[in-house]
């Protein structure tokens, strides 16, 4: 029988011609799997209301067209209710563009380098709020300073160059060059970020936000979970805000404190799955110094970016997003104080099942049997990697080096379909193990 090899994406997605060593992209975009423009728009009523069902089995079965997937995120990471209408939607927008005005001009008069279409990768505060008097820095920050004010000279260059004794301020400046050391890095294979303005922009969306959550600030790996933003949505505000959203998901495991890192919760956990469904793995690896599974850090705080081509990483976030979908999502991130109200007088009665994800559903089920609190999909996921690489890791792994190499080179050589759906089977799977314990 003929099946449809399906079209490549790498089209939207270029890769400089100089950059051989990169992944090759598995994800192919095929008709009659991969949501279309036509099948989108036919899943809106005339007023507006998506039924967000038919759309999160059909990004499970074969992604997002990429000419459109923006447009989808926004709805799949809780930025929009699908149970709202265009005039709605449209009026949400604007006010929350006027809020990214807003923020952004504020850390403007900050910095001036903000909007600027410059930015920085070099300190320019010390953390006693000591201002750090790089030339460079310097000069660029003042042409800054004339841009946005219209052209006119300062008469005092080094009028800003004074002591800052706001904390916050110190700790978001001292953000700053991290931020922008992190851009340069950034995607650097993709033709799209050989633009300077593109690579301004992720600097000025992940520096406003620095200064958004003053709980988390900026850590290393939040370029990589921001840059897919700026490709897909044209607005920066837009981008901002589908970048805060996703934020909302994995922004504990940012987190930090004197004593822990807030990603070892989430490693904690695919620890105890791992446990329960291959023991003689999870004993092998606590043998070898690894229980901690710090070794997996980085496809948890990253959502496997460095495993995957930059078009497969993006699959994966989706049919992810979709799996895990609940149709409460906007309401618990735009009032989540009336969410819980919602949810505490819903008890006895279940959300419509054919609106949530396929992983959600599952949960959902076991909610009712009073098991602990749901573990996100992202570790399963990598409990199946594991898991499939286990007769690996344990005939050839004698030290930590040895399983951080054997992940390392999975890299290219995994199928974003087939790891959510061998994480679904481990969820279930899991799921009737833990009812037993």
């Amino acid at each position: 029988m003929w099946r449809d090899p399906g079209a490549p994406a790498d089209s939207f997605y270029q890769v400089r011609p100089e950059c051989t060593n990169v992944p090759k992209t598995r994800f192919r975009i095929k008709a009659g799997k991969t949501l279309s423009a036509r099948k989108w728009r036919a899943a809106f009523t005339s007023e507006g209301y998506l039924d967000i069902g038919k759309i999160l089995s059909r990004v499970y079965r074969g992604g997002i067209h990429p000419s459109m997937r923006g447009e989808v995120w926004e709805f799949l990471l809780g930025c929009y209710d699908p149970k709202s209408t265009f005039e709605e939607r449209e009026h949400i927008r604007q006010r929350r563009r006027v809020q990214y005005a807003v923020l952004k001009e504020e850390c403007r008069t900050m910095f001036p380098m903000i909007g600027s279409g410059s930015f920085i990768t070099a300190p320019v505060i010390t953390e006693n709020g000591d201002p750090i008097v790089d030339p460079i820095t310097l000069q660029e920050a003042q042409a800054a300073k004339e841009l946005n004010s219209g052209g006119q000279q300062n008469s005092n260059p080094g009028c800003e160059m004074v002591k800052e004794h706001d904390k916050r301020i110190i700790q978001w400046k001292l953000s700053l060059h991290q931020i922008g050391l992190d851009v340069v890095r950034t995607d650097r294979t993709l033709v799209f970020y050989e633009k300077q303005e593109n690579l301004s922009k992720l600097w000025d969306i992940l520096s406003v936000y620095a200064w958004f959550d003053k709980d988390i600030n900026y850590c290393q790996g939040m370029s990589d979970l921001c840059s897919p933003m700026i490709l897909l949505l044209d607005d920066e505000a837009d981008a901002f805000w589908c970048f805060e959203r996703l934020m909302r998901r994995l922004r504990g495991n940012f987190r930090c404190t004197e004593r822990s890192v807030g990603v070892e919760a989430q490693l904690s956990n695919l620890a105890s799955v791992t446990q329960v469904i291959d023991p003689k793995l999870h004993h092998h690896l606590e043998t070898l110094g690894g229980g901690d599974y710090l070794f997996a850090i980085r496809m948890l705080m990253v959502l496997f970016r460095r495993e995957f081509s930059f078009a497969d990483s993006l699959y994966l976030w989706e049919m992810m997003w979709a799996l895990e979908y609940d149709p409460d999502l906007f309401l618990m991130y735009e009032d989540p104080d009336l969410a819980a109200a919602k949810s505490e007088g819903s008890k006895g009665r279940t959300k419509s099942i054919r609106q949530c994800g396929k992983f959600e559903r599952e949960n959902l089920k076991n909610r009712s049997k009073g098991t602990e609190a749901p573990l996100p999909i992202s570790v399963f996921l990598v409990a199946s990697v594991l898991k499939d690489k286990s007769t690996k890791l344990l005939t050839e792994a004698k030290g930590l080096d040895d399983v951080v190499q054997i992940l390392n080179d999975m890299t290219g050589n995994l199928d974003a379909k087939k790891a959510c759906t061998s994480a679904m089977k481990l969820h279930k799977k899991y799921l009737k193990k833990v009812m037993y314990i």
